[in-house]
């Protein structure tokens, strides 16, 4: 009997293996799930706008670092990864570069130096092995 299961659940796996493959035509993975809004909360999330801000900064030539003020939305595609789309606000803080995890930084109210952003990240994640990469970044003044 236990080998029967194993034989079923081989047999349901092939399909879904051959749909998540890259169709070499066209360079593009497939989609197994269409975007779907998830909880600005959930720890995928976080994780993927916490990399996305560090990738942010580290590209940014500003002097300061900028942190994120509002989460707008967050949507979840499937592909051969996780991709998340998190749509956020950011401004600039009090922090000077290279910033330091043992810093507490402020938004900037300073007028002359206040600078808010709204940007979307597309980032794919495989969390479970710890990889993070920014597939799409675009930011605009607020």
């Amino acid at each position: 009997m236990p080998r029967c299961r194993w034989l079923s659940l081989l047999l349901l796996t092939i399909p879904l293996a051959l749909v998540a493959r890259k169709d070499s035509n066209k360079n593009e993975t497939a989609v197994l799930r269409k975007l779907k809004p998830v909880n600005a909360s959930n720890a995928n999330v976080k994780q993927c706008l916490w990399f996305a801000m560090q990738e942010y900064n580290k590209e940014s030539e500003d002097k300061y670092v900028f942190l994120v003020v509002k989460t707008l939305q967050a949507q979840l595609q499937v592909t051969n990864r996780l991709e998340y789309l998190i749509d956020v606000e950011i401004a600039r803080s009090d922090c000077r570069k290279p910033f330091s995890t043992n810093e507490i930084c402020a938004i900037q109210e300073n007028s002359k130096l206040k600078k808010k952003l709204s940007c979307s990240f597309l980032v794919g994640a495989l969390p479970w092995n710890g990889e993070f990469t920014v597939m799409e970044k675009k930011c605009e003044d607020d």
